[in-house]
């Protein structure tokens, strides 16, 4: 699966680049403040949702000893509230700013899922859509 892990991690980068981009584009008044507190999953009373794509992507960047199990309800590569992989961050962490707007960040998440389903039909890689600790942890 080498050469099909460089192809989508290729893929999602290009993702990640149009992600980053539309985000810019649309709520440059309210980045992101960078506080972590969202990566606290358990006290902020949410998921991070993941795709396959992103997990080989991540899996590609930070080399296979880097990727660790997520062993409590705050990200792992969220160290003293700064992101660690912040340039390989998930398209969830890209998209989810508490001070956008919802229905924006709906349809981005929606328009980004479609493009890495496509990914997985064109490789036939299976598509897995699942939670972050899930996803670490299999």
């Amino acid at each position: 699966m080498t050469g099909n892990s460089n192809l989508i991690s290729k893929k999602v980068g290009q993702i990640y680049d149009w992600l980053d981009s539309a985000i810019c584009n649309h709520i440059a008044e309210s980045l992101c403040r960078q506080c972590g507190k969202c990566c606290d999953f358990e006290a902020y009373d949410h998921l991070l949702f993941v795709t396959s794509p992103e997990i080989i992507y991540l899996t590609e960047n930070l080399g296979k000893e880097n990727v660790k199990p997520m062993t409590t309800g705050r990200c792992l590569y969220n160290i003293n509230n700064k992101c660690t992989i912040h340039k390989f961050r998930f398209a969830g962490c890209r998209i989810f700013n508490c001070k956008a707007d919802q229905d924006f960040q709906s349809r981005l998440s929606e328009s980004a899922a479609i493009r890495f389903k496509e990914i997985c039909a064109d490789l036939n890689v299976p598509y897995r859509y699942t939670d972050l600790a899930t996803a670490l942890n299999s």
